[in-house]
């Protein structure tokens, strides 16, 4: 009997490897959470080496952005909010979620999460552990203040987000952007510097 060598890397026979990828991604996050999931594991589950995942996504954050189709990649978003003035970066956080929300194809899949997690803890859990370890906290650390002012500047924008697209409030719903920013601008300014 001779004892064949598997070489690492994708699997014989597949055309659709970073599709596999993300399937198993979606399994994974959803049975272990954002935290617990490791682009090891995720491998592991589409059989593909390591090596391979980082291939086609360069961090488990991006990973999760593709797997559940969210519209804002931390790597991008993070940077973004935190270049230019910081008394103006109130007005740059509304500005973007609402630039991002303003698509359908780019709102649906954060709706969907969004409704995902209000009626699913798993969900939940996963979104938050997300949310807050990728995101939140990287901004409330490089900005130096509380984790605290960040959440409550996310809960702003998640009720706004909820109002306008989920609820729809009027005159939220229809409002124009950019007074939603002159509005909600201070506002979550307030949180972020104080």
């Amino acid at each position: 009997m001779s004892t064949i060598k598997r070489r690492p890397g994708r699997r014989p026979g597949s055309a659709d490897t970073r599709g596999e990828i993300l399937t198993a991604a979606r399994k994974v996050f959803a049975e272990k959470g954002f935290d617990k999931a490791t682009v090891r594991g995720i491998a592991r589950e589409a059989q593909v080496d390591p090596a391979l995942v980082h291939h086609y996504f360069d961090t488990k954050e991006g990973m999760f952005v593709a797997a559940m189709q969210l519209p804002l990649n931390p790597s991008e978003f993070v940077p973004l909010l935190l270049e230019g003035p910081r008394e103006d970066i109130g007005e740059r956080l509304v500005r973007t979620i609402l630039g991002v929300t303003a698509a359908p194809e780019t709102r649906e899949p954060m709706l969907a999460l969004l409704r995902s997690a209000m009626t699913n803890e798993q969900a939940a859990a996963m979104f938050r552990e997300f949310i807050t370890n990728a995101l939140l906290f990287q901004v409330a650390d490089r900005l130096e203040v509380p984790h605290l002012r960040l959440e409550a500047a996310f809960a702003q924008m998640f009720g706004m987000i909820m109002g306008r697209y989920v609820i729809k409030l009027e005159p939220l719903a229809s409002a124009d952007p950019e007074e939603l920013v002159a509005l909600l601008g201070p506002t979550v300014q307030r949180y972020l510097t104080g």
